[in-house]
């Protein structure tokens, strides 16, 4: 009997943003304009002569006090701005525009009757676009008008790609982190499932370690990467003989020696890439060796050979004592008993959960770091709960 599975749809990659394109007359003549003058002739007529050439949005107004409210009311494309205004100037509105990042980039001309040079050279360090001499001139208003518009078309354009990219970019990142994830918990899983059917060991155990370690306060990223390591702690498990693995007596010294090698195996599995082995999957690259590691391997590599060392230098494989040990490995350690202690195994059934913890307690100061192990048994609500909603075939 066969039975038929779909296959899941791939997740495509995220797609290109669109190139900026080009930007037209017509196109611009569609953006809206704000006119700011105290003198309603002014307006009239610079309106006009721009409803002449095809430019059909307006927002006027011949009170500068009025004139930020609008601006961030009807986010114009280019406002036309007289400079000498009562109450509120026109430096005074195009600061206020310059400081607020909603209206930062928004296109001013400076509509001015005045020739000091010193004035202008204000008026730009205030931020101003461009300018226009009073009285206007028909012929050089629209093409200011229209430059100055295009010019924030394209950067309109590019903002968008920016965006755009920028979105893509997380996307695809959110991808490579998810398979990132899954691949590391699947590598755990292979190990686990040698002895253990359904594999939820490695998501206790990573979970008690990241309990442990917030209350020693490793949090956000840094506990999110101590969780994923832990699972992968006893991944050199794959190399050890079933016979070995799921011998449900007591195991004899030369079967145990054996047993204390899936550190050694975990070191070679976790080990980065060398040059020679990138070369022979067809992706060398220069420095791709040990310079290639990501954290999560480097951090699950020193787990994995320094979880079953003991505080007073009795564990393997090289008799580490307190503080030599790493803090991770001195975390799994304590993650990984309890759970040896609370799951049933082939060669044992589990422990009441008050004598997990008692029995814990009793190697406090040999077996484990005593700082650690307090920061464990501080959490024992958390633990137990992490026990009941990953509890083996639950």
């Amino acid at each position: 009997m066969t039975s038929s599975t779909t296959m899941p749809e791939l997740e495509p990659a995220p797609a290109p943003p669109a190139a900026v394109g080009v930007v037209d007359a017509a196109s611009v003549k569609l953006s809206k304009l704000m006119v700011v003058d105290d003198e309603p002739t002014n307006v009239k007529i610079v309106r006009r002569l721009l409803e002449l050439e095809g430019f059909s949005q307006f927002v006027t107004t011949t009170d500068g006090r009025k004139a930020m409210t609008l601006i961030r009311d009807e986010r114009p494309d280019c406002v036309l701005l007289d400079l000498m205004m009562p109450f509120v100037t026109g430096l005074d509105v195009l600061d206020e525009m310059r400081h607020d990042p909603a209206t930062a980039h928004i296109p001013v001309i400076i509509l001015t009757a005045v020739t000091d040079h010193k004035i202008r050279c204000e008026a730009l360090k205030h931020g101003a676009t461009d300018f226009l001499n009073k009285p206007v001139d028909p012929a050089e208003l629209a093409p200011r008008v229209v430059n100055v518009l295009k010019v924030k078309a394209y950067q309109d354009q590019l903002l968008r790609y920016n965006q755009n990219l920028e979105s893509a970019v997380r996307e695809r990142t959110r991808q490579l982190e998810q398979a990132y994830r899954e691949i590391g918990l699947v590598l755990a899983r292979a190990a686990e499932y040698r002895d253990n059917d359904t594999g939820l060991h490695v998501v206790r155990v990573g979970r008690y370690a990241r309990l442990i370690g917030e209350e020693l306060g490793i949090v956000g990223d840094a506990a999110d990467l101590l969780e994923r390591a832990a699972q992968l702690h006893d991944v050199g498990k794959i190399g050890i003989p079933d016979a070995i693995l799921l011998k449900p007596g007591r195991l004899t010294d030369d079967e145990f020696e054996l047993m204390k090698r899936h550190c050694a195996f975990g070191d070679r599995i976790l080990q980065p890439y060398t040059d020679d082995e990138h070369a022979a999957n067809g992706d060398w690259r220069e420095g791709s060796g040990s310079g290639g590691a990501t954290p999560l391997l480097v951090l699950a590599h020193r787990i994995a050979m320094s979880h079953h060392e003991h505080w007073d230098g009795t564990g393997y494989p090289t008799g580490l004592r307190g503080e030599e040990i790493p803090l991770e490995g001195r975390i799994t350690a304590v993650a990984d008993v309890f759970d040896a202690l609370s799951s049933k195994r082939c060669y044992k059934d589990s422990f009441p959960i008050d004598e997990c913890f008692d029995t814990m307690a009793e190697k406090r100061g040999n077996h484990f770091d005593p700082q650690v192990l307090d920061a464990f048994q501080s959490r024992r609500d958390d633990v137990v709960d992490v026990l009941m909603r990953f509890a083996d075939g639950v």
